[in-house]
């Protein structure tokens, strides 16, 4: 059970990417005070954890509503968080990219929401993974819930590095919330191809 809720929380920390969004969490509260940071960084919480729940809940009944078996799902979810580890790897970091997307929106955006929650805490990586970590074909439902109290456990601790965002980019700088990134998505790359492996496997009956 220990190396199952372990797994779980490497792959969510790789595709939540905690540390990775410190940047992106400064730009869009630069010029606030602290009170209305810590406001912006627990409604961006609750938003993206009301979301990747709405995906643990109803992702995988909507699937079968469409008739797709989980594995095609988990072969395409694979692929996507393959690509999504590409450019964590050799594209843009996270926090450039998404720091560029805010500064597009002229922040007319709500901050809390976009680009912090989403995509920036709840990508579309997150909302793949919850799902496929929830399979309600794999697992009981006191292991699903075990993967959602997982899952909230890294939107906790992202809570906390988004509290700790000013000391954290003074001590790691641009640069190191880069680094940490980018392994994070070597991280994804490796979860991303074990997910086609496992849906090609469940899907020819291997």
């Amino acid at each position: 059970m220990w190396d199952d809720i372990l797994k779980d929380f490497i792959y969510l920390w790789a595709v939540v990417d905690p540390v990775g969004s410190i940047p992106v969490f400064i730009a869009v509260t630069a010029g606030t005070s602290r009170a209305v940071q810590r406001k912006i960084a627990l409604r961006a919480i609750i938003t993206a954890a009301l979301v990747l729940i709405l995906f643990i809940v109803g992702g995988q009944l909507l699937l079968e509503q469409l008739e797709i078996p989980l594995s095609a799902f988990q072969i395409a979810g694979g692929l996507v968080l393959f690509l999504f580890s590409l450019t964590m790897i050799f594209g843009e970091s996270k926090p450039e990219s998404e720091i560029e997307e805010s500064n597009r929106a002229n922040y007319h955006q709500n901050k809390a929401v976009f680009p912090l929650a989403i995509p920036s805490i709840a990508s579309p990586g997150a909302m793949m993974a919850v799902v496929l970590i929830t399979d309600n074909h794999r697992f009981h439902v006191g292991e699903q819930l075990l993967a959602t109290v997982t899952m909230l456990v890294v939107l906790i601790i992202t809570y906390g590095f988004l509290l700790l965002a000013g000391p954290i980019q003074k001590a790691i700088g641009d640069a190191g919330a880069s680094i940490v990134s980018r392994i994070s998505g070597l991280i994804l790359a490796s979860v991303a191809v074990d997910s086609v492996l496992s849906g090609i496997k469940s899907y020819f009956a291997l």
